[in-house]
């Protein structure tokens, strides 16, 4: 669509940085996945030929030179993928501030010829580095009037290149929808919540959690959705005046429930309208004094910045990295200051100064009390995430809910993904918030014909968030052979829409149904379809629930086992994963461990590909990485089997290494959701509902629902950047039906990246990367995807 596409594409392989220098430095607090960034930035930059240093500590290290700016190799970023922090160390740097202190730096850097800086860090540094880009050339000019560089220099190093990527785990910065180290805390806080939780139901107690967030209230605002907590409090939506009593009137109805814990998240920053501050201490006071609830309070604090980088965190920094040095390639002395980042599942190129200028906007509006700006400023993933959590949290009375004397039937389809739970959950209390009466089927379409069905309530749903698996039962059978008898059970319980959430068992059953309109009328009722499989082979959605979780399992496991090899030394390890003949989670596990190679079916692969992968690791063994890790989809090839390979890399690899293989089974499917999965869940299934209501009411003729065409079935999914409703009949085109997988995968533009990783000559078309864009405020209908 952009004029981009018109021109010839733009290939990596084309971009040279020979003669070039680039440092990275991280700086401001650590988030897990910096080094992930760190590891990618230097994998780059050795690719296309250029010189990388490391800066150590940050600005100080830049300030004070000598051994803290140090040329890397390869192998010096090998083993930091899984290591939280960051392993160049971040300090604060007081110098740095001063003229004094940046004059040095330049000195530092133009005696290694270094003009390209990327920096990792939160909005603080980036400032630093822009103003730092904005005095170069006075800086270079006074350094040549002390006689510290000569004039030659001057000309030849006259424009210092910015990139930065931001770290940061409270994801305060405007203008990238994640920032690095953001989902790992989510997984930390999740961690802590859930242990909580068993311990609190035994003993019917409220918990008080402090979450980080001095400024940004994104993390409390999104663990209080992933665990459905009953309060929250953040910065930037303060609550009414009189909160005290709602809250404790809400904390004792939940008690008269017969709900066993009462979960309150506060962010560190919180405030309420008067700018005063909320303390956890006065939550919990509050508590004790009015309800005499025995309450307890836990302040996270640094935990959350520990810990292993989460799949998604390695992902990111690892695309963020492999971005920053293209933009660096690609930057000339008119481009300003950029930072990289995502929106959407789409890389961007934002003006670093219009991003910090916005935060800072969010800000002043939080001092002065406009805080519907505040949020209307943070963005619409942080908007949209405020919005659902109203939605979910508190129960209006029966007497307020409007009636709509509909019925809508939610059902499970295929196999069990983790997050599906939380998305019955989002569907029946929006179902309820919008007057209809829910139907729980109890095992997919197989249980719908035996009339396994129930009417399901919102406290019937209460902690469901955190459960794996399916609760409401699921099962691959297709609807086609119990049409009669479900078109029945239709009738009997008057079901006038469904909701079906699953893979592709469930988007095939849609089709079925949909095709038996003309002979059923039970079947002309708006139909739609929340995609949640761990193989993410659903047409029509950049990701479908559940993959996050199996990818976190497949990258734990791997990390495990190469901590095991780098121990044996010259081992290699061929593991085996899920995914039907959809590479997602062969591929994206790779990316995500920091495999060798990854074999998928999308990618025809054949004998001379084996050897050359064998003589590849041979290679390696001779260097100081000596271990293999290879991934492989269960259905790449049928007759290069997981023990063919297996006993190939065996016979070929004799005397240099051996090897072991480990198929990684069903562990795939199952364990607690990830928040990204509850998140997602959440808010896609929310949308969904919301979407049934609007067909509801546009089909309600003479007294029923009748809605027999295409638009009327459609699959909710993610697409780069929007959220979109689309027709099961549109998306066949898109479907190879054979080997159930949609017939174009986003995520096969990110397979160069792992290999270039992994030090494979490759080519890597980045036509769509270079564009930059302005930070923009977005009119209110434009309701995206952003999650």
């Amino acid at each position: 669509s952009r004029s981009a596409m018109d021109h010839q594409p733009k290939f990596f392989e084309n971009l040279s940085g020979a003669g070039k220098a680039i440092a990275v430095l991280t700086s401001g607090g650590d988030a897990q996945g910096m080094n992930a960034a760190v590891r990618a930035v230097v994998r780059m930059g050795i690719y296309v030929n250029a010189k990388v240093y490391f800066i150590y500590e940050g600005y100080q290290g830049m300030v004070d030179g000598g051994d803290n700016i140090v040329e890397v190799s390869w192998e010096s970023v090998s083993s930091i993928l899984q290591v939280g922090g960051t392993v160049i160390g971040s300090a604060r740097c007081k110098s740095f501030r001063t003229r004094e202190g940046r004059l040095q730096a330049a000195c530092n850097l133009v005696q290694r010829g270094i003009t390209n800086l990327c920096v990792i860090g939160g909005d603080g540094s980036l400032t630093g580095a822009n103003l730092f880009r904005e005095e170069w050339s006075g800086l270079l000019e006074e350094l040549a009037q002390k006689g510290k560089i000569d004039a030659e220099a001057v000309k030849k190093y006259a424009y210092l290149n910015i990139v930065g990527m931001v770290g940061s785990i409270d994801n305060d910065f405007c203008g990238t929808d994640m920032t690095i180290g953001t989902d790992s805390a989510l997984h930390r806080i999740i961690e802590v919540v859930d242990a909580i939780m068993t311990t609190a139901q035994s003993h019917q107690r409220t918990f008080v959690l402090e979450v980080m967030g001095r400024h940004c209230g994104y993390l409390a605002l999104v663990s209080a959705l992933a665990c459905g907590a009953d309060w929250v409090f953040i910065p930037e939506y303060p609550p009414e005046e009189g909160w005290e009593d709602t809250m404790c009137v809400k904390l004792s109805e939940n008690r008269a429930r017969k709900k066993r814990l009462n979960i309150i998240i506060v962010a560190e920053g919180a405030i309420d309208c008067h700018n005063k501050p909320i303390t956890s201490e006065k939550v919990k006071d509050l508590v004790v004094q009015r309800l005499g609830f025995d309450t307890r309070v836990t302040i996270l604090g640094h935990v959350q910045r520990g810990g292993t980088p989460s799949a998604f965190d390695r992902i990111l920094a690892s695309r963020m990295g492999v971005e920053a040095v293209l933009a660096l390639l690609e930057a000339t002395p008119d481009t300003p200051a950029c930072v990289v980042s995502l929106s959407g599942n789409q890389a961007v190129r934002l003006p670093l100064m219009e991003c910090v200028q916005m935060t800072q906007e969010v800000q002043k509006a939080m001092d002065e009390g406009r805080f519907l700006e505040a949020v209307r400023l943070r963005g619409r993933s942080f908007e949209n995430n405020l919005n659902t959590y109203k939605l979910l949290s508190h129960k209006k009375p029966d007497a307020e809910l409007p009636k709509s004397n509909f019925n809508v039937a939610v059902l499970n389809v295929g196999a069990p993904a983790a997050g599906m739970n939380a998305a019955v959950r989002a569907a029946v209390r929006v179902g309820m918030t919008e007057g209809h009466k829910i139907f729980a089927v109890i095992d997919g379409f197989e249980g719908f014909a035996r009339g396994k069905i129930k009417e399901i309530s919102w406290g019937d749903v209460g902690g469901w968030t955190g459960q794996g698996g399916s609760i409401l039962g699921t099962k691959r059978t297709l609807p086609a052979k119990y049409l009669e008898k479900i078109a029945d059970q239709m009738r009997t319980n008057n079901i006038n829409a469904l909701m079906v959430i699953g893979g592709f068992e469930a988007y095939l059953g849609l089709l079925e149904l949909s095709a038996a309109r003309e002979k059923y009328d039970e079947f002309c009722v708006p139909m739609v379809m929340v995609p949640a499989t761990v193989s993410n082979n659903v047409p029509g959605s950049d990701f479908s629930i559940g993959a996050d979780t199996a990818l976190n399992t497949i990258t734990d496991t791997c990390d495990r086992i190469k901590q095991s090899a780098s121990g044996t030394k010259r081992r290699v390890f061929i593991i085996e994963t899920m995914g039907g003949y959809c590479g997602y989670l062969a591929n994206m596990g790779a990316l995500a461990a920091g495999a060798d190679a990854a074999y998928i079916f999308e990618e025809q692969f054949d004998i001379r590909e084996l050897q050359a992968n064998v003589e590849h690791l041979t290679e390696k063994m001779k260097t100081s990485i000596q271990r293999g890790l290879v991934l492989r989809n269960e259905n790449c090839n049928e007759n290069y089997t997981t023990d063919f390979i297996y006993q190939l890399y065996s016979e070929e690899g004799k005397g240099v290494f051996d090897c072991r293989k480990n198929v990684l089974g069903h562990m795939q499917q199952g364990g607690a959701p990830s928040p990204f999965d509850r998140n997602f869940g959440t808010k896609i299934s929310a949308k969904a509902m919301q979407w049934i209501s609007k067909k509801l009411k546009e089909t309600y003729r003479k007294g029923k629902v009748f809605a027999n065409t295409d638009d009327s079935v459609c699959l909710l999914g993610m697409r780069r950047r929007n959220l979109v409703f689309q027709p099961v009949a549109e998306l066949k085109s898109e479907t190879d039906f054979v080997h159930r997988i949609p017939k174009e995968q986003w995520w096969l533009k990110l397979r160069p990246l792992m290999k270039i990783l992994a030090k494979y000559k490759t080519s890597y078309d980045v036509s769509d990367s270079g564009q930059l864009e302005h930070v923009a405020m977005l009119p209110k209908e434009a309701e995206t995807g952003a999650i």
